[in-house]
Formats: C-alpha cells, sequence, structure tokens
C-alpha cells in the first residue's frame, strides 16, 4: 500500500520554521535554546521574507532561508553550526552543520541561502 502526505501536512512543519526571527553561527551544536543564545558567535534577524517554500528538490516540499552578508561577528570561534532560533518563545526551532569557518571578533561573516526539506513519505 503506497503512502502520500498532502503538501499542506508538510507545509506545515515548515511553518514552523519559517517562524524564526533570529538565525546565529555556533560553535558546536546546542542543546537549549539558552545554550544557542550563550553561544552565538554572530546574529542576523529574520523577517517572513526571508522564507521561501517550494517545492523539495529531492521530493516533498521545502523552505529557503535567504542568504545575510556582512553580519558582525560578537564573539570568536570557529562556526560550524547553524541555527534558528524564536526568541519570543524562547524555541530552539532548527539547527544544522555547516562548512567550518574561523570567525575573528570584530570581523564580518555572510550565509549562504540555504533550505530545510521534508520528503514525500516512501
Amino acid at each position: 500500500m503506497g503512502k502520500y502526505a498532502n503538501s499542506d501536512v508538510l507545509d506545515g512543519a515548515l511553518n514552523i520554521v519559517k517562524s524564526a526571527t533570529s538565525m546565529v553561527a555556533l560553535s558546536g551544536q546546542p542543546a537549549t535554546y539558552a545554550a544557542a543564545v550563550a553561544g552565538k558567535l554572530c546574529e542576523s534577524a529574520l523577517t517572513t521574507g526571508d522564507f521561501t517554500l517550494a517545492a523539495g528538490d529531492v521530493s516533498g516540499r521545502k523552505v529557503t532561508v535567504a542568504a545575510k552578508s556582512g553580519l558582525s561577528v560578537a564573539a570568536a570561534g570557529t562556526a560550524d553550526h547553524v541555527a534558528l532560533l524564536d526568541p519570543a518563545t524562547s524555541r530552539l526551532l532548527y539547527v544544522t552543520t555547516c562548512p567550518a569557518q574561523a570567525l575573528p571578533a570584530g570581523g564580518t561573516v555572510s550565509f549562504a541561502a540555504w533550505s530545510v526539506e521534508v520528503n514525500t513519505p516512501v
């Protein structure tokens, strides 16, 4: 018997990701919202315009997070994770890895556009 999920079901999960209003670069994977805030090396504010829902690259659906450039580095460290946060509810919404990059305090960094994909059930 086949499996099916309507795009609205997949978009439901991605709409929660879209509620993030902050993106931070981190050294290491945070386990909690508090750890993400305490360990952030740099931060970018996000708005609903920074997210685009579309068909997935593999299957299902995806949300693409817009690129951000020229962000000030607040603390030195090697960024190897990116997290999406919802400060209004103190929620750590999504964490992913990124290519490791040494960030000097007072420097700047850019985030390339990236996506979160929810695949169709198989």
